[in-house]
């Protein structure tokens, strides 16, 4: 038997988890602004930057299945800020066109998501004002200000230390999981964030011997 989803009134399969109506009010503990919805970046205030804190939530027919489906879209929206915001600050061309490429792949992951689980994402976290993302920048970068070779290799290192944290959480989860549809997504998940990390890896390495091999061989 299936149903529709309530947002888009396309038809649910009884196997599918539609999280259109699975909201979160968060409050900000710096403005006090409330927000409602999915996930919010880094569980940062979309209008401050300020820390969040969930303080009303509501379940969905299938709590394990959502869960698993919130885990996912809240680690896909946190690396796409991420990339994002470095991309914005970056004067290196490089590492510029690495962040861009990657940030447009959690995007893509973020649209299948949204379309595969009916999420309807508000689009206030993947663009928040400019006075969070200043807030964001300033958590996020800290101690690396894009003006030389080795702040551009500190955004390397942070990338690569992101991504294979979230790929050893999902690859986690995956082992901890019976086989079935909600392990075959975090397998799927893990191995997108190790396609993340060895491009990554291999466009520092490539960073690192333009930029200083030369000098070493004077």
């Amino acid at each position: 038997m299936a149903s529709k989803c309530p947002k888009c009134h396309q038809v649910v399969a009884d196997d599918d988890v539609c999280c259109a109506e699975l909201k979160y009010t968060w409050k900000c503990k710096s403005c006090g602004k409330l927000s409602t919805g999915f996930v919010m970046p880094y569980g940062r205030c979309f209008m401050c930057g300020g820390e969040n804190e969930v303080v009303e939530g509501y379940e969905a027919d299938n709590p394990a299945k959502a869960r698993i489906i919130e885990e996912a879209v809240q680690y896909e929206v946190d690396m796409y800020q991420f990339y994002r915001l470095a991309r914005t600050r970056t004067q290196d061309e490089t590492l510029g066109s690495v962040l861009e490429e990657l940030y447009h792949k959690e995007e893509d992951h973020l649209s299948e998501l949204e379309e595969k689980y009916h999420l309807h994402l508000d689009r206030a976290i993947l663009n928040p004002q400019k006075s969070a993302e200043g807030s964001l920048t300033r958590w996020l970068f800290e101690g690396i200000q894009f003006t030389n070779d080795n702040d551009v290799i500190g955004v390397y290192d942070k990338a690569i230390e992101m991504e294979r944290r979230t790929r050893d959480h999902f690859r986690t989860r995956a082992e901890e999981l019976e086989a079935g549809v909600e392990k075959d997504i975090f397998r799927e998940l893990a191995a997108e964030e190790e396609e993340h990390v060895a491009l990554l890896e291999g466009e520092r390495e490539q960073f690192v011997a333009e930029r200083f091999s030369y000098g070493d061989e004077g």
